[in-house]
């Protein structure tokens, strides 16, 4: 091998180890275990969750999310309650 390669493989050992010691945000230590798909269906069903797909434009989805971060409530339980009420009145 010539001396070029052996300080590329070096830098590439280098740059291997660097990527492994930093953990990104979504397996970082404090991060909950995800469930898989059929886990999360069956504890949705068990809930009385049902899957309903909406079509709707980015700036109410932009506003959704905003009032729902704001709130500190999910995405979802905040579409529960305004559609509920909604259909109250």
């Amino acid at each position: 091998m010539k001396k070029t390669d052996l300080e590329k493989n070096k830098a590439l050992k280098l740059m291997g180890k660097l990527n492994a010691s930093i953990p990104s945000g979504r397996y970082a230590a404090g991060a909950a275990p995800a469930l898989d798909r059929r886990e999360q269906r069956r504890l949705d069903q068990a809930a009385g969750l049902v899957s309903f797909p909406v079509k709707l434009r980015q700036p109410v989805i932009d506003a959704l999310r905003a009032k729902a971060e704001f709130d500190e409530v999910s995405v979802n339980d905040l579409i529960n309650t305004l559609l509920t009420d909604a259909l109250k009145a």
